[in-house]
């Protein structure tokens, strides 16, 4: 593990309009880091980065999809042109949402895998090579503890979270040789518009904001992490729980997922 400096770190920052990426980008500003920021919703994008420029911190942002290649496209230009290397890319756009398996479509699956897993997978792919001329470079993928532990009426996310975490530990391996770090982080319930959407009231939205932290306080816990240089950290008390139970006392934890969470459904 090899400690960094966030000041003067010239950063790619996925899903930044809103939630854990608002918050990121505000907490990179107040340590000294160059941003370039992507997300779908342009006037979010002008107001946060507005809202830098007048703290004096310099960003660029990119509004579109991440998953068509035409706004990667546009993002990796604008590395070279302005920055002419990446010193931390760190994916964090992401989708969820609830619902039972057999009664969806197969876009609903599809959306989620494109967007969680194959638009990050492709970003890192497109961006390595000013990766590569970084200074102490770094990837974190923001995964989920639903990654580590799947749950019922959330198939396709639990999926596309399990597929994002094999990945970051493959690549951990391969880029190991070429001096850039890969970061897996593991958020459990935020206070974000992404739950509140994902969760559909009653039951399970009381147990949502019962469980729940702030962006900002994940936003810390990532980037304290990515200073450290770790490879793979679990946020909040209750995600570390579960996770940690899960491992040691697999059965009891599937039981109780079973017993519980379809009352929350």
């Amino acid at each position: 593990m090899s400690r960094r400096s966030i000041e003067g770190c010239r950063t790619l920052l996925t899903g930044a309009s809103s939630g854990i990426g608002r918050a990121m980008a505000r907490a990179l500003c107040h340590r000294n880091a160059r941003l370039l920021l992507v997300a779908r919703r342009e006037s979010r994008l002008q107001s946060l980065a507005d809202d830098i420029r007048e703290q004096n911190g310099e960003v660029f942002f990119v509004a579109g999809d991440i998953t068509r290649p035409e706004t990667r496209a546009s993002v990796v230009d604008l590395i070279g042109r302005e920055w002419g290397g990446l010193d931390a890319l760190i994916n964090n756009a992401g989708i969820g949402g609830p619902g039972a398996f057999q009664q969806a479509g197969p876009d609903r699956l599809r959306r989620m895998l494109e967007v969680n897993v194959v638009a990050p997978a492709e970003l890192i792919r497109e961006a390595f090579p000013w990766l590569e001329a970084g200074i102490n470079p770094i990837v974190v993928n923001v995964g989920s503890v639903l990654g580590h532990v799947a749950v019922p009426w959330k198939s396709e996310y639990c999926a596309s979270k399990f597929a994002l975490r094999g990945f970051s530990d493959s690549l951990r391996a391969e880029f190991s040789g070429q001096g850039v770090d890969l970061l897996h982080v593991a958020p459990s319930t935020t206070k974000t518009e992404f739950f509140e959407k994902a969760s559909q009231g009653g039951e399970q939205k009381k147990l949502t904001d019962w469980n729940s932290v702030s962006p900002e306080n994940v936003a810390e816990q990532i980037l304290r992490a990515m200073v450290k240089g770790r490879h793979e950290v679990v946020l909040t008390v209750s995600g570390k729980g579960f996770v940690t139970a899960h491992r040691l006392l697999p059965g009891i934890t599937r039981w109780l997922i079973r017993r519980f969470l379809p009352q929350l459904h």
